[in-house]
């Protein structure tokens, strides 16, 4: 027998072999390396079909729609001019936040914060005295609404703009725990402290100081094991406000409506019809959401309520629109991310229309900087300290005139933490510093910081465009003066804030009619404004996620 043949044989059978064995991993496209391989270096691919629907949403699939103007502009404000846009799929919460859900946030808050840091926790508490009126007797809401169990499943008020952003960072990082602990990879904590209670960013930036029960397969060869990283798809994107686009599309429903490639009619309502009456057959003339019908009725009469609602009703009150979403008309109106502007509508982009952009970046420490690379990513130690405010009183005597000797007078916490809450975007302060111990530190982009390499980017150059277009210098009557403008007051000139508009960087849109309004604001279409830092008693929200991947997810084309 020919030894040379069968030398040929075995190394041919080895080749199959080992080619039968890669054929079962999966390889690289562009090199051929298979993923997943010590022996290859230990890129991975890590196991993924599409996003998760995290708790309370829904699937809000996107598509294009006329955004603005539906109705008549009563108030005159020509502000919501109609333009077609185009939105991507995004989620959506099924119901307004209920005052469960908030008082279970002010627990956890409390439980974490509490002992160290209480101000945290008075900063969340919502504002009960919104219900307050000069000529009416609303103390029983004052004293019951949000934590009586009578009132549980009813959409929260008094909680401002700031508010409503840190609660949606809570529910954010509450809501990856889980998932971490329910996939076997995180121990439950009955009892987290301000030291070591879980948050997403400061987890995937390697500060969070807690430890996970179990870790992740390696295949770099040296460490077998790892944490979890972005790139296995575990983690959810943030829960945050949604945008004033989001909202409005998400409001009409008009997937309900859509025949191929067309939508037959166009809605006023979140539901068909010129009419506030429910037109099908087996409902036929009840209210379809919570407003006030007419001059003092806020519920009709006795034996036969319009609404069945004095004020709010429950979060699931009523028939929800083609997206599945309740009372996206009536009930309390929402806060969206924008801020306010006029002519937003005409100015913004036609995909994904947004105007509020500041934009951050993640603090890190320069002094571990590394060739202009890397340096150890920031997070905040201590939490915030709000000193209270002192001024003096001169009392007034009772011939009319004016005490010299002035009194000190201490303004209340909550009044304290109000003036002091005036967070930017992404819970950071101007200077950087997140507010809550523990959070990644964020800081504005800079041209003066190399690094962030603003003078090679073509898209922005700056890091705040809120005034962008309208608002700015350029756009003001003050143009001519350029930058000089900015310590004259730029932005009170504009829209001479407090005198003839309260529009100014703070103001925040709000949509959606409440239990407050008349039927015209029940238009999605409709567009209002107030301060960041105020609250109402028919002021709610909900929250969002950003749909990442598919616009339809599996069984889409």
């Amino acid at each position: 027998m020919n030894l040379k043949w069968i030398k040929n044989q075995k190394s041919m059978a080895f080749v199959l072999a080992a080619v039968l064995v890669s054929c079962s991993q999966e390889r690289s496209p562009i090199t051929g390396w298979a993923y997943n391989q010590p022996e290859n270096g230990g890129f991975e691919k890590p196991p993924y079909e599409e996003q998760e629907t995290g708790p309370g949403l829904v699937l809000i699939e996107g598509g294009s729609f006329s955004m603005g103007r539906t109705e008549n502009d009563v108030t005159y404000e020509w502000n919501n001019l109609a333009r077609k846009v185009t939105m991507s799929s995004f989620y959506m919460d099924e119901t307004e936040v209920s005052n469960l859900s908030f008082i279970e946030y002010l627990y956890w808050t409390s439980k974490v914060f509490g002992p160290t840091f209480p101000d945290i926790y008075y900063k969340a508490l919502p504002d009960t005295l919104v219900w307050r009126e000069k000529l009416a007797y609303n103390e029983p809401f004052v004293e019951n609404y949000l934590r009586h169990p009578a009132y549980r499943d009813y959409p929260v008020v008094g909680v401002n703009w700031l508010q409503a952003n840190d609660f949606c960072a809570w529910r954010t990082d509450r809501v990856n725990e889980f998932i971490l602990i329910r996939e076997g990879l995180l121990e439950h904590s009955q009892s987290p402290t301000d030291q070591d209670y879980f948050s997403t960013e400061a987890y995937l930036s390697g500060k969070w100081q807690g430890q996970l029960k179990t870790k992740l397969p390696a295949y770099d060869g040296q460490n077998p094991e790892r944490d979890v990283k972005m790139e296995d798809g575990i983690f959810l994107p943030k829960y945050r406000l949604p945008t004033e686009a989001e909202w409005e599309y998400a409001a009409y429903g008009l997937i309900g409506n859509t025949i191929g490639e067309r939508i037959t009619d166009r809605r006023i309502y979140p539901w068909n019809g010129h009419g506030v009456r429910n037109a099908s057959e087996k409902q036929l003339g009840q209210i379809n959401a919570n407003f006030v019908r007419g001059a003092g009725d806020y519920m009709g009469i006795a034996g036969a309520l319009n609404d069945n609602a004095d004020v709010t009703a429950p979060v699931y009150s009523y028939w929800p629109n083609d997206y599945g979403l309740y009372n996206m008309a009536g009930n309390v109106s929402e806060w969206v991310m924008d801020v306010y502007r006029p002519n937003t509508l005409q100015d913004a982009d036609e995909f994904r229309p947004f105007r509020g952009n500041v934009f951050n970046t993640q603090k890190r420490d320069t002094t571990t900087l590394i060739g202009g690379l890397g340096g150890e990513i920031l997070t905040n130690v201590d939490g915030p300290v709000y000193q209270k405010f002192k001024h003096k009183l001169y009392k007034q005597e009772a011939n009319g005139k004016v005490n010299d000797e002035p009194v000190e007078v201490e303004d209340s916490v909550l009044t304290v933490l109000t003036k002091s809450a005036d967070n930017n975007n992404n819970n950071a302060t101007p200077e950087g510093k997140s507010d809550i111990p523990g959070r990644v530190q964020w800081r504005e982009v800079s041209s003066a910081v190399s690094t962030d390499n603003l003078d090679e980017r073509r898209n922005y150059k700056m890091a705040d465009y809120i005034n962008y277009l309208d608002g700015d210098v350029n756009s003001s009557i003050m143009f001519s003066q350029g930058e000089e403008a900015y310590t004259l007051g730029a932005e009170k000139i504009m829209y001479e804030y407090a005198k003839t508009s309260l529009i100014n960087d703070k103001s925040r849109v709000y949509k959606g009619g409440s239990w407050k309004d008349r039927a015209y604001f029940l238009s999605p279409g409709v567009r209002r404004y107030l301060d960041q830092r105020q609250a109402s008693s028919w002021l709610g929200f909900r929250c969002a996620m950003t749909r990442v991947g598919s616009p339809k997810g599996l069984g889409g084309k």
